[in-house]
């Protein structure tokens, strides 16, 4: 099998609200969606979601860096060599992992489509059988909040994600009105996102928040901050998840050497795709750290791939994939059974793509053959 073809979209996801985070507030989420065609008449689709604030891409850096050095490198290659696949990648370009995961997710959905198989299958075969799905609530005003998590829990939600890193005394309050809104059961995950900047205003702010149930406590310090989440860790009951400061397999073994965090955030556009995520979850496996699976507010594909990599492994223990949830349109199909998800037996990615909403979405196009 050879790859004939490669299609780049350039799109825009709507947002059925704006999405709010300690850096950037989204009303749409710039994504670039491959179509990989072989000569087998076998077609995969693939995502990259880049985020300047995480892995240092552009949505049009990495359009670009596809449409001129890794899709050219890419026609006439086998797309279920997936190891030289990403070794060709890898000698063309340093990093750009959202470029390299949207290819790599779309190769996967070949793989998939050609032996009659879902993803999962090829990597480790199914493991679980259902995730429940976390509600995220973006950065609002504390009653604003609370409100929108008492409204959710009612719908059957037993976990939130609070997206915090303002003022640390505002977060304060947020986390308190959604707790006590809510009662004691259901977790309350809170997602700082570097917005605390440094370990001691992370543990401040854990001082304040005793006897609020906080699940765990994701990247409160800057990205390399590693000694700062070391620290923080040595000093808080807390679990302590870290994101940002993950990307690869480098910072992997200082986060295992430094006992940096409890649990891990494994995410395909920050790691480069199926490949190398399901190469960390076995690192964490080794060390004895709990995983999730999250996304950068992704379609269909990318969420789906992600799904697959989490039902394949114990190791992986949550997940974090609702961006389908938040959009007013998608370009693909993907299920969920609020307020869980369960995936199909369909191969590859196991999800259909409406062409016409995809090129509805689409601000611009080329095709690389």
């Amino acid at each position: 099998m050879k790859i004939t073809a490669i299609h780049l979209y350039a799109v825009q996801l709507p947002l059925e609200v704006p999405f709010v985070v300690s850096y950037q507030s989204y009303k749409s989420i710039p994504s670039i969606i491959v179509k990989v065609e072989t000569d087998e008449g076998i077609t995969g689709y693939g995502e990259g979601v880049a985020d300047e604030h995480v892995t240092g891409e552009t949505w049009e850096g990495t359009y670009h860096i596809l449409k001129n050095r890794i899709a050219p490198a890419m026609i006439g290659n086998n797309p279920l060599e997936i190891e030289r696949i990403h070794d060709i990648m890898d000698g063309l370009i340093y990093g750009s992992p959202t470029a390299k995961a949207a290819i790599d997710i779309a190769c996967y959905d070949i793989f998939g489509k050609k032996i009659q198989q879902p993803i999962y299958q090829l990597i480790g075969g199914r493991y679980h059988k259902e995730f429940p799905i976390t509600h995220v609530l973006s950065i609002a005003d504390p009653e604003k909040m609370a409100d929108e998590a008492a409204a959710m829990a009612e719908k059957g939600y037993q976990s939130f994600k609070m997206k915090v890193g303002t003022k640390v005394s505002e977060d304060i309050q947020r986390i308190k009105a959604v707790r006590e809104r809510v009662g004691a059961g259901p977790a309350i995950r809170v997602d700082v996102n570097q917005g605390w900047k440094n370990s001691a205003a992370a543990l401040t702010a854990l001082e304040q928040l005793r006897g609020s149930q906080i699940d765990w406590l994701e990247q409160p310090v800057l990205a390399d901050d590693i000694d700062g989440m070391a620290e923080i860790k040595s000093k808080t009951v807390v679990p302590l998840m870290i994101d940002e400061g993950l990307k690869g397999m480098k910072e992997m073994r200082e986060i295992i050497r430094k006992r940096a965090a409890d649990k891990l955030n494994i995410k395909l556009m920050k790691c480069g795709g199926i490949y190398p995520a399901t190469k960390l979850a076995h690192q964490a496996e080794m060390a004895g750290l709990e995983c999730q699976i999250g996304s950068m507010v992704e379609s269909s594909i990318a969420s789906a791939a992600g799904f697959h990599v989490a039902f394949s492994k114990k190791v992986i223990t949550s997940v974090e994939l609702t961006g389908p949830l938040k959009f007013s349109k998608d370009v693909g199909d993907l299920a969920y059974d609020v307020p869980y998800i369960r995936l199909t037996e369909k191969p590859g990615l196991g999800i259909e793509i409406n062409e016409k909403v995809l090129k509805e979405l689409t601000v611009f196009q080329n095709v690389v053959q």
